[in-house]
This record gives structure tokens, sequence and C-alpha cells, in this order.
């Protein structure tokens, strides 16, 4: 009874395994152990009056967390909308803030973000299953120092090697243009530094199962944005907004410390390379971090071709359908992701494989039931879309054009991107990085190979191609060796039911064309007549799809009801 107590703590998922350790007068109180759920939406088995309790708990966690995502993205388009207006994308202040913007990111992604996602959570879940909360903290804090460390010093050299940077990611830039994006890129890179310090903290919190202020940080640094558009943009311009994006990053670790303090978390320096901790997180972050450069790489490989178009407005061009596609995607996936990953590192720790493969194929069949409606819904609505949320000022008709040209066909890897974030995540939470490296190394060496074929014929058109079958293929490559090992995430009705979404996706797509056609002529110009034509053939295709897959009986419309009762009761 004891060992049986002993496992059960900390997991809980959302096919309700077990219940979730709760402290409680200094001990820890224990919900009954229940077998996994054969599904999402599936019905509780007799004497398991538990199931529906940590079911219900596992849809409101993620239905909370979708709507602070969401509130965050929604800021984040018109953070994009007012940049559209204030800068455009041909503009030389355009390219070379996205350049500029870019190369941190990129950085922090290689070395840091894959270090969190990769190695902190699995070893800290690890820690806090086997030693407790006090070892855990004390590894935490040892983590947050090192990375603190490296981060700064890579700080220091971007900040050195500013202009080869530059040459390397855009070297289709001007040599005027090339200069600015150098010295915005010297400004902005210590958002390297503020991000690891806040991607840490995050890291700890969800690790101990609070996902909702983790969630809420890019609304903290979006509201900075915007607000500098409105107040500041006329008498600081481009540098300011540089500035801006530092400040915002800087609070996005603030905005965490009072939640952290909640926990007893007190950060204690601790600079040591050689604890058992650090040792197990490095023994994984080689593998691991190699294979989770495959998107910044791709990022890298296709801002290096879309300089070379249309005089280099091809990379804002990428960015702002780029950045439109993930708040669609990300709402929904990163929500998924963010909660799931932390409880697969604990079924990982506490051996139970049963629990594991439940987990993940619940997860990956109610999340392709989601997204596939989204991207079909994307990409019928791109030009209306993109027209409505960065038309006007300097995005201009030329810019409308290729940024709905590009978000056409980056739309059609949704698919791709929403598996590959989910079942890279189940390979770290395994501790295993190899298997992701190599699909990762075929995956980078198919766009580059696609960039090169289709950018001159078919210009960005080409680069979202490009883009959307790596990012393809990366899922399948993933997906292949997990099956041959018996996973059985493609077994029991997963074809049928596949097929099914793939209809009623169809049959809303069609629906919405024909909408979308029909009200075109008849709503007035203009930004409210764009925005009557969004809001009605949006409800007009959630409405015909959950209608579709109703009359096709999907299990996954069980899930679909409780998200949405729960998201309309947050709302």
């Amino acid at each position: 009874m004891e060992e049986m107590t002993r496992k059960c703590e900390h997991n809980m998922n959302p096919a309700g395994i077990c219940g979730r350790a709760v402290e409680k007068g200094g001990g820890l109180v224990y919900n009954k152990a229940i077998r996994p759920q054969e599904s999402w939406g599936g019905g509780m088995e007799r004497g398991e009056e538990t199931l529906s309790e940590n079911k219900d708990q596992s849809t409101k966690t993620i239905s909370v967390v979708m709507v602070i995502t969401l509130l965050g993205k929604v800021l984040g388009l018109f953070r994009d909308h007012l940049m559209a207006v204030h800068y455009g994308t041909t503009g030389m202040e355009a390219k070379a803030f996205y350049i500029a913007s870019r190369i941190p990111r990129v950085f922090f992604d290689v070395v840091f973000a894959s270090a969190i996602a990769a190695c902190f959570i699995p070893v800290f879940s690890e820690y806090l299953t086997q030693k407790g909360k006090k070892e855990a903290f004390r590894f935490g804090g040892n983590f947050l120092s090192v990375m603190a460390m490296l981060t700064a010093v890579l700080t220091v050299l971007g900040i050195l090697f500013a202009q080869p940077l530059v040459t390397l990611f855009a070297d289709g830039y001007d040599q005027q243009t090339a200069e600015l994006a150098a010295s915005l890129t010297r400004v902005m890179f210590p958002t390297v530094l503020f991000t690891g310090v806040a991607f840490s903290f995050v890291g700890i919190l969800q690790a101990m199962d609070r996902f909702n202020v983790p969630a809420l940080i890019s609304t903290v640094s979006n509201l900075v944005i915007i607000g500098y558009f409105f107040f500041l943009d006329k008498q600081f311009g481009v540098y300011g907004l540089a500035g801006a994006y530092l400040l915002g990053w800087l609070l996005q670790a603030v905005i965490q410390v009072p939640s952290l303090r909640r926990l007893d978390f007190r950060y204690r320096p601790d600079f040591s390379f050689r604890s058992e901790g650090m040792r197990k997180a490095f023994a994984l972050m080689g593998p691991v971090m190699i294979s989770t450069w495959v998107q910044p790489i791709n990022l890298t490989i296709n801002t290096k071709f879309g300089s070379r178009l249309y005089e280099g407005a091809g990379v804002s061009a990428m960015e702002y359908s780029t950045n439109l596609y993930l708040v669609i995607a990300g709402v929904f996936i990163l929500s998924i992701t963010n909660v799931i990953f932390p409880r697969l590192s604990r079924l990982t720790a506490e051996h139970q494989e049963g629990a594991f493969r439940d987990t993940l194929r619940q997860t990956v069949h109610g999340s392709l039931f989601f997204v596939l409606p989204m991207a079909a819904g994307l990409m019928v609505l791109a030009r209306p879309m993109v027209s409505f949320l960065y038309g006007g000022g300097e995005f201009d008709e030329f810019s409308v054009s290729i940024t709905s040209e590009a978000l056409v066909w980056v739309s059609l890897g949704m698919v791709g991107y929403g598996l590959q974030n989910i079942l890279s995540r189940a390979y770290f939470a395994r501790q295993d990085g190899r298997t992701p490296l190599v699909a990762g190394g075929v995956s980078i060496l198919a766009n580059i190979f696609l960039c090169m074929v289709l950018t001159e014929p078919m210009g960005v058109a080409g680069l979202a191609i490009a883009s959307t079958v790596s990012s393809t293929l990366y899922a399948v490559l993933l997906l292949v060796p997990m099956e041959m090992r018996g996973e059985g995430i493609l077994s029991g009705r997963f074809g049928t039911d596949f097929l099914k979404m793939m209809m009623s996706a169809a049959g809303m797509a069609a629906v919405v064309w024909l909408a979308r056609n029909s009200l075109a002529s008849l709503l007035p110009a203009g930004k409210v007549g764009e925005l009557l034509l969004l809001g009605t053939c949006a409800a007009l295709g959630a409405a015909v799809y959950f209608l579709l897959a109703g009359l096709m009986r999907l299990e996954e419309m069980q899930l679909a009801r409780d998200l949405i009762k729960r998201i309309l009761k947050r709302g």
C-alpha cells in the first residue's frame, strides 16, 4: 500500500491515471488510484468515481491555460498590427528590426528553451517524485544559476559579433539595412539573458503543475510593446521599440516571482556544474539540444532565402504569416503540450508505461480533432484575415498579397506542427534526444533542398511550402519509430476517425469558402466589413465542423464539449 501511494505522487493526466499529491498540514494526501480511461470522450468505469473528477480537473486546467494563452496571442496580433501599420514590410527599419529581433530568439531557442523543455523538467520531476520538494528546489536554483551564467556569456558574444550574425541570417540585405540590423541586434541581445531567467521560472512552475502565470507572461510583454506604439514611438522610433522588447522580457521574469515565493522557492546561487542534477541535465542536453535546433535552424534558413525576395520583404511576409499561424495553432497546441509534458515526465519517472501510452495517444487524437479544422479555415480565410489584421498604413496591397500567399501554404503544415510538438515532448519525457535528432536532421536537409528548388520560381509560396513539408516530415519521422515499438498511437479506430475528421474539415472548408465569396460583395468595405466577414465565416465554420463531427460520432466531441463549456464559463 505504501508503495502504491508513493507511485501515485504527482501523477494526474488527461486520462485520469491516478490522483495528484496535495500538500496538507506538512504531509501528503492522495486520491484513490484509478485505471486509465480508454479515451477522453469515453465513459467512466463502475466504481471509479474519482475518474470523472480527475478528467474534469484536467479539462479545467487546459481550458484556463487556453483562455490565458488566447489573450496573449490576441494581444500579439494587435502588436503585429501596430508594427505593420507603422513599419510595413518593405521599409529599411522593418527589415532591420525583424532580423534584429529574430537573431536573439533563435539563439535562445537553441541554447536555453531546449534545455528547459528537454532536460530541466524531466530531471526536476524525478527529484520532486523521488527526493521531495526541498531537493528539487535546490536543483532548480543550481540550474537557474548555471543557465543564467551561460546566457550572460552568450549575450556578450552576440553583442560582439552582431555584424557577422546579420550577414549570416540575411545576406540579401543592402549595406545600410545590414548596419541598422546589427546595431538593433546589439540592443536586443540581452533578451537572451532575460528569457533565460523567465523560462527557468516557467520550468519550475510547470513542473509543479502551476500553469496560469507562465501562460500569462506573453500578455505582459505584449502590453508593454503596445503601450510603446501608442505613447512613445514617435519620439524614440525603432530603437525605442527595441528597448520596449527588452523591458517586456524582463517583466516576464518579474511577474513569476510571487508565484515562486508562494511555493516556498527561494533562490540560492549555486554555480556548480558537477552536481548530480546538473550532470543528469548535461547528459541529456547534448543530443536533445541538437534535436531541438530544428525549428530555429529552419527559421534561419527561411530567413536567409526570404531576404533575397522582393528586396528583403520576404522576411517580413514570412514573419507576419508565421506569427498569425502560430496564434491559431499555438493557442491549442501549446496549451496542451505545456500541461502534458510535466505529466509525461512524471509518468516516466514512475515507470507507468501503460499510462504514458494512453495519455500520449489520447493527446494526439484530441489535438488532431482541433488542428485539422483550424488549418482548413485559415487556408480559406487567409487573405481577408491578413487584410483585416495588418492592412493599412505602410502595409500596402503588395504586402497583403505576399503575406496571405505565405499564410495559405504555411497553414497546410499545421498538423505536422502540432504532432511534432507533442511527439518530441514524449521523447524528451523519456529522456531520449537521439530519435528527434535524426528526424530533425532529415527535416533540415529537406528544408534546405526545397528552399533552393522552390524559392526562385515560386517566391514566398515556395518558402512556405518548404517549411510545411519540413515540419510534416519531422512529425512523420517521430511517429514511425513510436509505432514500430508498439506505442499504439495509430491503433484501433484511428484510421477511421482520422478520415472522419478530414471529411468534416473538408465539408467545413467548402461551406466557409462559399460563405466568404457570397458575403464579400454584400458587406461594407473596410475594417468593419472584413470583421463581419471573418466573424460570420468563423462561427459558421465551427458550427458546420462540430455538426459533421457529431453526425459521424467522433469520440473527441465529448472533449470539445467539455473544453467549450469551460472556456465559455471563463469568458
